[in-house]
């Protein structure tokens, strides 16, 4: 039970979970996926993802991790049920926990959900939702993955974008922020919505889960992370510095040798 924890994402946005989960498991070694070379998943068709997530699952399993962790909301909307039921280790979405955070917080059961154009278009979170009952808002927001990988978090533009797509929402009281680049934009966000909407980030949730799942067997002190980076490296650390670093190993992952 000392093998590492697999985390993916198509870009920089999972390491808001990895940066959750170290916290939780800190002396867990991770690897982490991030396939930039393919990157934006949001506006890929879902089949095409869902091709995507296979490759880099077997990748990860190839390498000999306990778990997975689908760190991307698009790749859980769209191959999450299929892997978990196929492959030989847990899997583990961050939709379900973002559901499950926004259940906990709402007062009035009113929700709403923003995140890329798969993963809205997909509407596995409004499903999810109204099966429990609340009435859900969503909205693709498709440009804030763009702003948080090119440093533009604290932009005016940031500002501009928030107010374009969140200006016209019906009265709800719980936001969950459905995409894991999104909490990078939080103030942005925050304050666009204003203090009265509480905003749900699903790192936090789904760290509690895996560490539920795989807590048992690490050692003491303090784990290590090996990033494998499928597109241009330096522009991976240039992206990942407003997130969370890429402290440990990074190795480029060709991907034309991902392939199922």
């Amino acid at each position: 039970m000392n093998r590492p924890i697999g985390v993916f994402d198509s870009g920089v946005g999972g390491l808001t979970v990895l940066k959750a989960l170290r916290a939780k498991l800190p002396a867990h070694d991770f690897i982490y996926v991030a396939d930039t070379a393919r990157v934006p998943y949001g506006r890929k068709p879902r089949e095409m993802v869902r091709e995507f997530a296979w490759e880099i699952a077997e990748f990860l399993i190839g390498v000999g991790v306990q778990g997975i962790v689908i760190a991307c909301n698009t790749a859980s909307a769209s191959a999450l049920p299929e892997l978990a039921d196929a492959l030989p280790v847990p899997v583990v979405g961050v939709i379900d926990p973002g559901v499950e955070a926004a259940r906990r917080h709402t007062r009035t059961g009113r929700v709403g959900v923003i995140g890329t154009k798969g993963t809205i278009a997909s509407g596995v979170y409004q499903r999810k939702l109204e099966a429990l009952g609340l009435s859900v808002w969503a909205q693709a927001c498709p440009m804030f993955v763009h702003l948080v990988e090119e440093g533009l978090a604290d932009s005016s533009d940031a500002e501009l974008l928030a107010r374009h797509y969140l200006g016209q929402r019906p009265p709800v009281d719980t936001l969950i922020l459905g995409c894991t680049h999104y909490p990078v934009l939080r103030n942005v966000i925050q304050s666009a919505v204003g203090d009265s909407v509480t905003l749900v980030s699903s790192a936090d949730v789904t760290a509690d889960l895996v560490s539920q799942t795989w807590g048992g067997g690490a050692g003491a002190g303090q784990g290590c992370v090996v990033h494998y980076v499928t597109g241009d490296v330096p522009s991976y650390q240039h992206s990942a510095q407003p997130i969370n670093g890429t402290d440990g190993d990074l190795i480029q992952l060709d991907v034309a040798k991902l392939g199922r």
